[in-house]
Protein backbone atom coordinates (compact mmCIF):
# COMPACT_ATOMS: atom_id res chain seq x y z
CA UNK A 1 0.00 0.00 0.00
CA UNK A 2 1.27 3.08 -0.77
CA UNK A 3 1.15 6.65 1.26
CA UNK A 4 1.69 9.96 -0.79
CA UNK A 5 1.83 13.18 1.82
CA UNK A 6 0.02 16.47 0.50
CA UNK A 7 3.44 17.81 -1.09
CA UNK A 8 3.01 14.83 -3.53
CA UNK A 9 -0.82 15.64 -4.33
CA UNK A 10 -0.04 19.65 -4.32
CA UNK A 11 2.25 18.54 -7.26
CA UNK A 12 -0.31 16.36 -9.28
CA UNK A 13 -2.85 19.55 -8.85
CA UNK A 14 -1.06 22.15 -10.30
CA UNK A 15 2.59 22.98 -12.15
CA UNK A 16 4.73 22.75 -9.29
CA UNK A 17 8.79 21.97 -10.03
CA UNK A 18 8.33 17.96 -9.22
CA UNK A 19 4.72 17.35 -11.39
CA UNK A 20 6.33 15.15 -14.20
CA UNK A 21 7.36 13.28 -12.07
CA UNK A 22 4.15 12.82 -9.80
CA UNK A 23 2.25 12.16 -12.38
CA UNK A 24 4.55 9.62 -13.72
CA UNK A 25 5.03 7.59 -10.61
CA UNK A 26 0.53 7.85 -10.77
CA UNK A 27 0.64 6.56 -14.02
CA UNK A 28 2.91 3.53 -12.86
CA UNK A 29 0.56 3.04 -10.07
CA UNK A 30 -1.89 0.29 -9.57
CA UNK A 31 -3.39 0.90 -6.43
CA UNK A 32 -5.54 3.86 -5.12
CA UNK A 33 -3.71 6.58 -2.93
CA UNK A 34 -4.76 6.76 0.47
CA UNK A 35 -6.69 10.21 1.37
CA UNK A 36 -7.11 10.85 4.99
CA UNK A 37 -8.97 13.85 6.99
CA UNK A 38 -5.23 15.41 7.18
CA UNK A 39 -4.88 15.47 3.38
CA UNK A 40 -8.48 17.02 3.00
CA UNK A 41 -7.42 19.60 4.88
CA UNK A 42 -4.22 20.50 4.29
CA UNK A 43 -4.73 20.31 0.22
CA UNK A 44 -6.84 23.03 0.63
CA UNK A 45 -4.24 25.46 2.79
CA UNK A 46 -1.24 24.31 0.00
CA UNK A 47 -3.22 25.57 -3.03
CA UNK A 48 -4.03 28.54 -1.27
CA UNK A 49 -0.16 28.76 0.10
CA UNK A 50 0.80 28.80 -4.04
CA UNK A 51 -1.55 31.65 -4.65
CA UNK A 52 -0.22 33.50 -1.40
CA UNK A 53 3.99 32.69 -3.00
CA UNK A 54 2.58 33.84 -6.29
CA UNK A 55 1.18 37.37 -5.06
CA UNK A 56 4.83 37.77 -3.24
CA UNK A 57 6.51 36.96 -6.62
CA UNK A 58 8.19 33.45 -5.03
CA UNK A 59 6.62 30.97 -6.80
CA UNK A 60 7.84 29.87 -10.11
CA UNK A 61 4.47 28.88 -11.42
CA UNK A 62 1.22 31.10 -11.18
CA UNK A 63 -1.47 29.73 -9.53
CA UNK A 64 -4.44 32.06 -9.78
CA UNK A 65 -6.91 32.19 -6.95
CA UNK A 66 -9.21 30.25 -9.84
CA UNK A 67 -6.53 28.03 -10.52
CA UNK A 68 -6.50 26.77 -6.97
CA UNK A 69 -10.37 26.38 -6.56
CA UNK A 70 -10.40 24.27 -9.70
CA UNK A 71 -7.47 22.19 -9.04
CA UNK A 72 -9.15 21.40 -5.13
CA UNK A 73 -12.46 20.44 -6.79
CA UNK A 74 -10.58 18.09 -8.98
CA UNK A 75 -9.00 16.85 -6.09
CA UNK A 76 -12.03 16.44 -4.31
CA UNK A 77 -14.35 14.96 -7.09
CA UNK A 78 -11.46 12.36 -7.90
CA UNK A 79 -11.40 10.84 -3.82
CA UNK A 80 -15.19 10.86 -4.06
CA UNK A 81 -14.96 8.96 -7.28
CA UNK A 82 -12.38 6.51 -6.02
CA UNK A 83 -10.56 7.14 -9.74
CA UNK A 84 -7.11 7.51 -8.29
CA UNK A 85 -7.66 8.16 -4.56
CA UNK A 86 -9.72 6.42 -1.75
CA UNK A 87 -11.34 7.86 1.84
CA UNK A 88 -9.18 6.10 4.09
CA UNK A 89 -9.81 6.29 7.47
CA UNK A 90 -7.15 6.61 10.76
CA UNK A 91 -8.26 6.52 14.00
CA UNK A 92 -6.54 9.73 15.46
CA UNK A 93 -5.60 7.90 18.87
CA UNK A 94 -3.95 5.43 16.64
CA UNK A 95 -1.77 8.38 14.93
CA UNK A 96 -1.47 10.02 18.62
CA UNK A 97 0.31 6.95 19.59
CA UNK A 98 2.75 6.46 16.29
CA UNK A 99 3.02 10.29 16.49
CA UNK A 100 4.35 10.48 19.62
CA UNK A 101 6.68 7.36 19.54
CA UNK A 102 8.00 8.43 16.41
CA UNK A 103 8.60 12.35 18.24
CA UNK A 104 10.33 10.70 20.71
CA UNK A 105 12.64 8.86 18.71
CA UNK A 106 13.67 11.13 15.82
CA UNK A 107 12.82 14.43 16.36
CA UNK A 108 15.27 15.71 18.82
CA UNK A 109 17.94 14.29 16.89
CA UNK A 110 16.74 14.81 13.19
CA UNK A 111 13.99 18.71 13.77
CA UNK A 112 11.19 16.87 12.32
CA UNK A 113 8.14 18.76 11.82
CA UNK A 114 4.63 18.10 12.94
CA UNK A 115 3.33 17.36 9.50
CA UNK A 116 5.97 15.20 8.42
CA UNK A 117 5.83 12.94 11.09
CA UNK A 118 1.85 12.93 11.31
CA UNK A 119 1.66 12.05 7.71
CA UNK A 120 4.57 9.11 8.33
CA UNK A 121 2.35 8.54 11.02
CA UNK A 122 -0.91 7.83 9.17
CA UNK A 123 0.80 6.09 6.60
CA UNK A 124 2.21 3.30 9.55
CA UNK A 125 -1.27 3.14 11.24
CA UNK A 126 -2.86 2.25 7.40
CA UNK A 127 -0.05 -0.88 6.94
CA UNK A 128 1.33 1.39 4.16
CA UNK A 129 4.90 -0.14 2.83
CA UNK A 130 5.67 3.10 0.89
CA UNK A 131 5.87 7.04 0.80
CA UNK A 132 5.34 9.55 -1.99
CA UNK A 133 6.65 12.97 -0.90
CA UNK A 134 8.95 15.28 -2.35
CA UNK A 135 9.99 17.04 0.99
CA UNK A 136 13.35 15.39 1.89
CA UNK A 137 12.92 15.72 5.33
CA UNK A 138 9.16 13.96 5.21
CA UNK A 139 11.10 11.02 3.03
CA UNK A 140 14.24 10.80 5.64
CA UNK A 141 11.79 10.24 8.27
CA UNK A 142 9.75 7.45 6.40
CA UNK A 143 12.58 5.71 5.43
CA UNK A 144 13.97 5.72 9.18
CA UNK A 145 10.45 4.17 10.15
CA UNK A 146 11.15 1.44 7.22
CA UNK A 147 8.94 2.90 4.12
CA UNK A 148 9.85 2.63 0.84
CA UNK A 149 10.63 6.34 -1.07
CA UNK A 150 10.41 7.70 -4.16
Amino acid sequence: MIYADTNFFTNTLVDMSHRSEAEALLAECRVRLAVTWLHRIEVVNALQQCVFLTRQGMQQMRVTPELAMAAEARFFDEVDLGIRYHHSTVSPDSVESVFQTLAHRHTAKDGFRTYDILHVSSALVLGCDTFWSFDAKAKKLAKLEGLKVN
